[in-house]
């Protein structure tokens, strides 16, 4: 007999392993502005565009950050000015806006744990 498929609706929440739960909140919460929905010791819950973002400290003890490439992509509605806006708050860029789909421009940096970020979205300027 078949296995029923399996229907996943959405991606409920992105984790990610940290080092430093404190460091990584401000990042999050000052430098991408989301919004913090829970914190304790070991774990932080945040949001931003319709995303859960959970940083963890045991899955950073877990894992070491050894295996698995990850990145998180932020969509932005300019990526022109997402870039600007980061830049100025100190965010150093791994690659800058660049033409992806066409139609659609990313650029990357790494949050303070060396996870890969990105912006995605038109280019306006």
């Amino acid at each position: 007999m078949a296995t029923p498929a399996l229907k996943l609706s959405q991606i409920s929440i992105v984790m990610l392993g940290v080092k430093d739960l404190p460091r990584s909140v401000a990042f999050y919460r000052d430098t991408l502005g989301m919004a913090v929905q829970a914190e304790n010791p070991e774990f932080a819950f945040l949001s931003g565009g319709g995303v859960t973002l959970a940083l963890s400290l045991p899955l950073a003890k877990a894992t070491g950050q050894s295996a698995g490439a990850t990145e998180v992509v932020f969509a932005v509605e300019d990526v022109t000015a997402a870039y600007a806006t980061l830049r100025a708050r100190s965010v150093v860029f791994t690659h800058e806006p660049r033409n992806v789909t066409g139609t659609s421009w990313a650029a990357n940096f790494n949050d303070p744990d060396g996870h890969r970020l990105s912006i995605f979205g038109p280019k306006t300027k």
